[in-house]
């Protein structure tokens, strides 16, 4: 076994397809074949279904695929850091981030490639419950994740840090008037205004759709977002109010923030890793640019508290 063959049978698994896998790793069609071939002769079991049009995996296939794609991910860190190590100035970090933070992960991500301008970068914008599956088979090096969506991969175990305390803030247009004179809104107030919600597959909006019922209070939804971007922009056009978290408020200036009053309502921003394995020297000095840049966005908004 080696990790050519490996690498061979996660695109053939994820393609579906052994001519679009051999296509993607520049291969010729034959030398693929004979790699998955081999590779199956080696374990002594066949990892793939094959039929006319149809690839799929056999239940050996699934046992070795997330060991597969876990060797290969240790495989390219080792590479990386002994390249580091040997006095390159190279690297790659695989960041992963919820589409609501990516106002804190670009600012982050300047000031690292300032630094380290040799470094490439990868993003990835997914939800956190999908952003920890992508740690635990090391698609991605390092995430932010938000804790009230995460959920843990059994047998994996991941290092996480907690970063930020983020208050959920109702936002209004900045061209309209102001929807409270107060420096914080109630549930009651909130519940009185036309109100532009998430789509319910957000846990955002089972958060408020929770304090909402604790409250025994009916909101005024007036319309659905399926994206946090068209919610907000629906916003900023002063169709209604959204309850949305404090960060995605980063570079809107067409949007007014207020706090809920107690009890608020809030989520928390963790930095995770897995444990298993040692990050590389790039992807080090990533998660120490976006610890600095947490800490910075924490002392210019009330809404959002470091926990470092």
């Amino acid at each position: 076994m080696n990790l050519e063959q490996l690498r061979s049978f996660v695109e053939v698994a994820r393609l579906g397809h052994f001519t679009r896998a051999s296509e993607s790793l520049h291969l010729a069609q034959p030398s693929l074949s004979r790699q998955i071939s081999t590779l199956e002769r080696e374990l002594g079991a066949e990892l793939f279904h094959r039929a006319r049009g149809n690839i799929s995996l056999t239940a050996a296939g699934e046992t070795l695929l997330p060991r597969a794609q876990r060797m290969l991910a240790e495989a390219d860190s080792i590479r990386e850091e002994m390249g580091e190590l040997a006095g390159l100035r190279r690297g790659r970090v695989r960041l992963g981030a919820p589409p609501t933070l990516i106002g804190l992960v670009a600012e982050a991500v300047s000031s690292f490639h300032a630094a380290h301008p040799g470094v490439e970068l990868h993003l990835t914008e997914s939800g956190s419950r999908l952003l920890v599956e992508q740690l635990a088979v090391g698609a991605v090096d390092i995430a932010l994740i938000t804790e009230s969506a995460s959920q843990p991969v059994p047998g994996v175990s991941l290092t996480r840090t907690s970063l930020l305390a983020e208050e959920l803030v109702v936002v209004s247009s900045s061209a309209k008037p102001p929807v409270t004179e107060d420096a914080v809104i109630d549930l009651e107030q909130l519940a009185a205004l036309p109100l532009i919600a998430l789509d319910h597959s957000y846990s955002l909006r089972a958060t408020a759709d929770a304090a909402f019922r604790a409250a025994d209070l009916e909101p005024t939804v007036v319309l659905e977002g399926a994206e946090m971007d068209a919610v907000l922009r629906f916003a900023e056009r002063g169709l209604g109010v959204a309850v949305v978290p404090a960060m995605v408020l980063l570079d809107r200036p067409e949007l007014r923030a207020v706090r809920l009053a107690h009890p608020s309502m809030a989520r928390t921003i963790s930095l995770a890793h897995r444990s298993d394995v040692n990050p590389a020297l790039a992807v080090a000095a990533m998660r120490r640019a976006i610890i600095s840049t947490a800490a910075e966005v924490a002392r210019r908004d009330p809404a959002i508290t470091s926990l470092l």
